[in-house]
């Protein structure tokens, strides 16, 4: 088993790269790039100015290698599915794909000067998020856990980039299963 990391216009190489050496620390699996050609204006949503997150997953299990791997793709584009205004990311819960976006992770969305730190541990937090539920794990209660669903930047800022007891125990059942 391995992730597959897919930057989908995401160019930052050194942000890539420390999160495929964070992801593999967490993980314990290796992690891989896997650059895909996908017509995102295919899935580009003119009316909402945004990318349809649903559409991106069904891309990635199209074309990508089969298997038990993951596939987390990683975009610069807003995200949201027919029924939410926005997320940060989606995954199909015990299946293989996953993407998420860091439009909402910078701050100069909210009138903040940027922080390259801040951005790089939101994007950490997100990609552990939505692989954690490519393995199975369900949303967590622990408002420290990084499985706790998060509706808003401030509450997603709350949450570590680790997993409770809890949860860590079921990853590693997981892993080991």
């Amino acid at each position: 088993m391995q992730i597959y990391i897919i930057p989908l216009e995401f160019d930052d190489e050194e942000i890539l790269d420390r999160l495929a050496i964070s992801l593999k620390q967490v993980f314990k699996i290796p992690i891989s790039y896997l650059p895909l050609e996908i017509d995102l204006q295919a899935g580009w949503s003119y009316e909402r100015e945004q990318l349809n997150s649903t559409w991106l997953l069904t891309q990635f299990l199209e074309k990508c290698p089969n298997g038990k791997s993951k596939i987390l793709g990683v975009t610069v584009y807003d995200l949201f599915t027919p029924i939410l205004t926005f997320l940060f990311g989606e995954a199909e819960l015990g299946v293989r794909t996953a993407v998420f976006s860091t439009y909402r992770f910078e701050d100069k969305r909210y009138g903040l000067p940027e922080n390259k730190v801040m951005l790089e541990e939101r994007i950490l937090k997100e990609a552990i998020h939505e692989l954690g539920h490519t393995f199975g794990m369900r949303h967590c209660k622990n408002y420290d856990c990084v499985m706790h669903s998060s509706t808003s930047i401030e509450e997603f800022d709350f949450k570590t980039a680790k997993f409770c007891a809890d949860c860590n125990a079921v990853l590693d059942n997981k892993m080991t299963a």
